[in-house]
């Protein structure tokens, strides 16, 4: 058995948790928030066989889509006075972490 931990952008969390589950996959949602743009974030963790690890990581990535943010930058020194600018960045996809499980019970 394996859990599978993934980062998902906010915007996408509703269509993967509808597909997980109407694939027949339990899964639990977290609120969470990236370090990088402290954007909103679901974190899913899902408990599932070995042989079906796959099929979860496909379902992630076909509906994780990446996007592109325009973000403020600034650059300053003793010599030339704060600029700001706009730089664009890709974000959202999925960061995915696939752990063995050592033993699982439902109680």
């Amino acid at each position: 058995m394996k859990l599978i931990f993934a980062i998902v952008n906010n915007d996408d969390s509703s269509i993967v948790t509808s597909k997980l589950t109407k694939n027949k996959f339990n899964v639990t949602k977290i609120a969470s928030t990236g370090g990088f743009l402290s954007a909103g974030n679901t974190t899913f963790l899902c408990g599932v066989e070995d042989d079906r690890v796959n099929e979860v990581i496909e379902i992630i990535a076909k509906y994780s889509r990446k996007r592109v943010e325009s973000v403020p930058t600034g650059f300053s020194n003793e010599l030339i006075p704060m600029t700001v600018g706009v730089q664009q960045i890709v974000v959202g996809g999925a960061t995915i972490f696939v752990i063995n499980v050592e033993r699982h019970e439902r109680v």
